[in-house]
């Protein structure tokens, strides 16, 4: 489902009522309850049926649930309230059009509520039916992390250094989902709140301590963190990027903002590197603590001497840093991330300032630390290495500034060691940002190569052609020395890539990161660049790292 959209009715909302999503145990709530907290009068010969579980998706109903019926891109959920039924559901909630359509039906055998924005009620009922932070009773410590960039490396790292602590831990992101079980992969970077609500009480029915989630601002504009409140949020950093969905940088930072308000969130902690760090540390209406890093751009000098928190004396180490966070007091905690690049730094220095200000003591995050080295944690598809001569890396990269990010850090200062990039850029998004990263391509990197990332239903190659644009327009406007090529399908760019390589050279495969399918037109093609660079590696007769199980 495209983040961009509202979900057609029709089809599997995210991981919408996924049975792995939901506690075991679930007490009933009357009809008239649920009606009570909307302000929806229930008839008395219905206020006394039971509900067990709220679904958005007619596909993914169970017996017991209330079947929310929203407006989709294509068709209206009201459409399916017979499929729901079928299923099991013992209550529709919908709106005055799917009131409408449900008028032309048949009878519906189970009583309708209506509501004018039921979207914006969802999160507040899923809370309820499924009790995930009843008042007064014990539920895991929740720390939630938004920004344009670092959101996934940066709860990894959360979890990895909770974990350290001994702390038994849930995730809940972009690449998968975890709640003290089997990993489930993730659709979105934020679940529907339906599925948010219930894996929220199925981590307190499983006892775990703590979690962390990714917040993007589609989660706050699409109502997918309603009625969640969050122990310690986090903001990492706001560059541009869904400018297609917000129109303009204030109303992103805007959304982003909703985040650190006492509805949803009690303490904050905020990088501070860029204006807009500074901006929000200014206006958030919860208590925040300020982080100043050493590799932010747009750092202003002042805010690390103003910071309540600074990353100074960085050393690298082997592909990563050893760095010391400094509060403003004097305390000190030596920190190393495995992970190459300034803003792996950055996020590091993120994850520790936040799980201190979820009130753990700082000996204890230090002995973690050094015991646990819990930030050299292996994060799918995000600075994920596969070989080392050639270094060949797959990062998710898909805006201008994790692009430019991602090529700096990998650069290596071996003399003759050439960068070689293979991305391309996303259908269907912000169409502004496609001639600026083909342009940061050509000035951080000597042999470009543009490729297909997922086109969606838009013309691929239209896509290639406003990303070469911004390249060859730098190269031949700042006399850039390097090669831009275009290769399609993506692998045999890859392939290209690697062909072109010799040992001492970086490969970055970026854009794509974790993903192992590439939409087309509608049509879900196997593709993960990580296995393309593998095999294309093992063709030329270069050594692959193993694949391991990825720590979570």
């Amino acid at each position: 489902m495209s983040e961009l959209t509202a979900p057609d009715a029709s089809a599997p909302s995210g991981h919408d009522s996924t049975p792995g999503f939901r506690p075991t145990a679930v007490a009933a709530v009357p009809l008239a309850v649920i009606g009570e907290s909307i302000g929806v009068v229930v008839p008395g010969a219905s206020s006394s049926v039971p509900v067990t579980g709220i679904s958005l998706n007619s596909r993914a109903v169970h017996p017991g649930d209330l079947y929310v019926a929203l407006p989709g891109a294509t068709r209206h959920g009201a459409d399916f309230v017979s499929q729901a039924v079928d299923a099991g559901a013992v209550a529709v909630l919908t709106d005055d059009a799917g009131a409408r359509l449900l008028a032309l039906s048949n009878d519906i055998p189970v009583p309708v509520l209506l509501a004018e924005e039921p979207r914006s009620v969802v999160g507040r009922l899923s809370a309820l039916i499924y009790q995930s932070r009843p008042e007064g009773a014990a539920a895991p410590a929740l720390f939630g992390v938004t920004g344009t960039n670092g959101k996934t490396t940066t709860t990894y790292f959360i979890n990895s250094l909770l974990r350290a602590l001994g702390k038994r831990t849930g995730l809940i992101g972009t690449i998968e989902i975890l709640a003290g079980g089997e990993p489930i992969p993730s659709l979105l970077t934020t679940p529907e709140s339906t599925d948010v609500h219930a894996l929220l009480a199925l981590m307190r029915e499983r006892g775990l301590d703590a979690a962390s989630m990714e917040v993007s601002s589609h989660a706050v504009s699409f109502h997918r963190v309603d009625a969640v409140v969050f122990d310690v949020a986090g903001f990492t950093n706001l560059t541009q990027d869904h400018l297609d969905l917000h129109g303009t940088m204030e109303e992103y930072f805007q959304t982003k903002a909703r985040l650190f308000t006492p509805e949803r969130a009690r303490a904050a902690v905020v990088t501070v590197d860029d204006a807009w760090g500074r901006k929000l540390a200014a206006a958030a209406k919860i208590p925040v603590t300020t982080l100043a890093t050493a590799g932010g751009h747009d750092a202003d000098s002042a805010a690390g001497g103003t910071a309540d928190w600074s990353v100074v004396q960085t050393t690298p180490r082997g592909l990563g840093t050893d760095f010391v966070l400094r509060h403003r007091d004097g305390a000190e905690l030596r920190v190393h991330t495995g992970l190459p690049g300034g803003f792996n730094v950055a996020n590091a220095a993120l994850a520790t300032v936040m799980v201190l200000a979820g009130g753990h003591d700082h000996a204890a995050v230090q002995a973690a630390l050094d015991a646990g080295d819990p930030f050299t944690v292996a994060v799918p598809g995000r600075m994920q290495l596969v070989s080392t001569a050639p270094a060949a890396v797959v990062d998710f990269a898909h805006n201008p500034d994790a692009l430019a990010r991602a090529l700096e850090a990998v650069r290596s200062p071996e003399p003759g060691s050439r960068v070689i990039i293979v991305f391309g850029a996303t259908g269907q998004r912000d169409q502004g940002k496609r001639p600026a990263m083909g342009a940061i391509a050509a000035r951080l990197a000597d042999t470009v190569i543009v490729s297909d990332d997922d086109p969606h239903d838009e013309d691929a190659a239209a896509i290639r052609a406003d990303v070469l644009a911004g390249a060859r327009a730098a190269k031949d406007s700042e006399g850039l020395d390097c090669t831009v090529l275009e290769v399609f399908p993506r692998d045999a760019a890859i392939l290209k890539a690697v062909e072109l390589a010799a040992p001492e050279d970086v490969i970055l495969v970026a854009g794509r990161g974790h993903e192992v399918w590439q939409e087309v037109k509608g049509v879900n093609l196997s593709l993960d660049d990580r296995v393309e660079l593998r095999n294309a590696l093992t063709a030329r007769g270069f050594t692959v790292l193993e694949d391991h199980r990825i720590e979570s």
